[in-house]
């Protein structure tokens, strides 16, 4: 007989910490294939949920404000909504987990394993998209060619799921998938304080605006104003960029205004940390940002507000997928880059969900296991292709979620199918996009920063678990490291199109869109792919690591002097 609440021990969830006293309260454990209260299972449902909400709707949102539309504020509640939906859909069928007819194969992981869309395409979607939108593409028509593109590209990680684990494992070694994920982590940070800062629109303004604006355009050069930013500046602002993405509040970037609301989302993650429940620790994503934007709100600058009312009271009362359409396309240079994604993603969904089962207390050395980490990247895969079908970037596995696993004991399916299910309403109730969307760019800043970074640490920790002390890891490290955080730091340096929009000294070529055209379609096309892999700190780093992983001798056994084997 299925129970509503059972006996479970909603105090030990809900009850907040004393940061300096020691906890003696006990909660009951819940298996994966337990029976689960209603209740319990709706509880628990929508902790996982919160700790998913922030990851799914900063991707969507990003790449649609800043890449497809800025100005579009339907299409970015729409992103945000259907991001939501598919992710609760995915999840759903990801926990339940279906046998292939025919076949000792399935589908899914049937574990308490959730899917969301993914942070590691983030950059690859921006800068094709700013690449296509350089040579003459809509917005629109430019993310249609990604989602086409990406269907395809999803099929390796659909053949990947059918390769025994310990061979993939044995391709992509920890010191290889650390790398990745470490420098998807350190390239979103560093757009993530663009936000915080005002908005990463204004902090990026391409040169080309700042030489029509003060009439420098065939002079040559880069303007670097006052702020030192090389950011264009904004007429009678004292050569400083001005930032709109912030309600009607204009200011310059960097201004303390900013600085101040993007710091009450920091504050209150500590905060929470310190005092919260085990309930709210799981959810402090979404309660710092909601703290963060309630502070903006309230306050105002020289009186204009920081959340206008209009994004809100326009969006629809529902939505769901496939409201807004995109014509479909293929971007042959965005290839590279999205299959090294899809080879990030296959290994790091192993990760996860070795870590699932671990903090689910199952076998890890079991054949259950297996079938799991098959069904479970079968499923990424195709889920990936069915959310580029349904208008949404790809999907992968959720790490944030085996945290709470652990905080809250309970492993049980019920309660990944429950967090599916507010998921989908959560994507419905569409008023909640509007929020979203209605959110500062500032308070955004404050917190994608922190879940960045969040992403970095976690790539630190799978490198922890290689032998640092091997010189032949130390190298493949340090170089692909290097790489990638100097593309970081200076992402110009291959694919400097400041000058005018979509040429590079790196590379010359003004394209087959332009008057007097100095390259095919053909060689763009393949130099474009070259530049989106080069600008990428990610798809670079990935792919030197993987080289020297190939090519690289292991390290020389070390003895003693004096010894037989060192006399010989």
């Amino acid at each position: 007989m299925v129970q509503l609440i059972g006996n479970f021990d909603f105090a030990a969830l809900c009850l907040p910490t004393v940061p300096w006293g020691k906890s003696t309260r006990k909660m009951q454990f819940f298996r994966k294939d337990d029976d689960l209260p209603i209740l319990v299972a709706l509880v628990m449902g929508l902790q996982h949920a919160f700790a998913m909400v922030g990851g799914l709707i900063v991707p969507p949102y990003v790449v649609m404000k800043f890449s497809v539309a800025f100005a579009d504020t339907d299409l970015q509640q729409y992103a945000i909504a259907c991001s939501l939906i598919l992710s609760g859909i995915f999840t759903i069928l990801n926990c339940i987990q279906f046998n292939i007819p025919g076949t000792k194969y399935v589908f899914g992981t049937g574990m308490l394993s959730v899917l969301g869309t993914s942070f590691g395409f983030l950059p690859i979607y921006e800068n094709a998209i700013s690449t296509m939108k350089s040579e003459g593409y809509s917005g629109k028509d430019a993310y249609g060619k990604m989602l086409g593109t990406t269907m395809v590209c999803a099929m390796l990680e659909v053949v990947l799921s059918f390769v025994p684990k310990d061979k993939l494992r044995r391709m992509f070694p920890n010191i290889v998938t650390g790398v990745a994920v470490m420098l998807i982590g350190a390239g979103l940070t560093a757009t993530g304080i663009k936000y915080w800062g005002g908005g990463a629109v204004c902090a990026e303004m391409a040169w080309k605006n700042n030489a029509q604006v003060y009439g420098l355009v065939g002079k040559g050069g880069t303007w670097f104003g006052p702020d030192q930013t090389g950011v264009a500046p904004f007429p009678g602002s004292g050569g400083r960029s001005m930032c709109d993405g912030n309600g009607d509040v204009i200011k310059p970037f960097g201004s303390p205004e900013y600085i101040a609301l993007g710091f009450s989302v920091v504050l209150m993650l500590i905060l929470v940390e310190l005092f919260g429940s085990p309930f709210m620790k799981n959810a402090n994503v979404i309660i710092a940002l909601l703290f963060g934007y309630f502070v903006a709100g309230v306050s105002r600058a020289e009186g204009n507000k920081f959340v206008p009312d209009t994004k809100i009271e326009n969006a629809e009362p529902i939505t769901f997928a496939w409201v807004e359409n995109f014509p479909i396309g293929f971007y042959g240079p965005a290839v590279l880059p999205l299959l090294i994604a899809f080879l990030v993603t296959t290994v790091e969904t192993i990760g996860d969900l070795t870590a699932t089962y671990e903090a689910s207390e199952e076998d890890t050395e079991s054949e259950e296991f297996d079938k799991s980490v098959q069904g479970g990247l079968l499923s990424d895969g195709l889920c990936s292709f069915a959310a580029a079908l349904a208008t949404g970037m790809p999907n992968t596995t959720f790490s944030q979620n085996n945290g709470v696993i652990a905080l809250t004991k309970c492993a049980s399916r019920r309660a990944g199918v429950c967090c599916g299910l507010w998921l989908i309403a959560l994507g419905v109730l569409s008023k909640i996009s509007g929020i979203i969307s209605s959110m500062p760019d500032c308070v955004v800043g404050g917190m994608t920063t922190f879940l960045f970074c969040n992403v970095f640490v976690s790539g630190l920790s799978v490198v922890s678990k290689a032998d640092l002390n091997s010189r032949r890891n130390r190298i493949i490290l340090a170089i692909s490291m290097g790489v990638g955080l100097g593309v970081t730091a200076v992402p110009w340096i291959f694919g400097d199109q400041r000058a005018s929009g979509g040429t590079t000294p790196f590379w010359p070529c003004t394209g087959p869109f332009r008057e007097g055209a100095d390259c095919s379609k053909g060689e763009r096309g393949i130099r474009d792919g070259i530049l989106i892999l080069l600008t990428t700190p990610y798809s670079i780093g990935t792919l030197l690591a993987m080289f020297l992983h190939a090519i690289l001798p292991t390290d020389m056994e070390v003895v003693g002097y004096g010894t037989d084997a060192g006399k010989a």
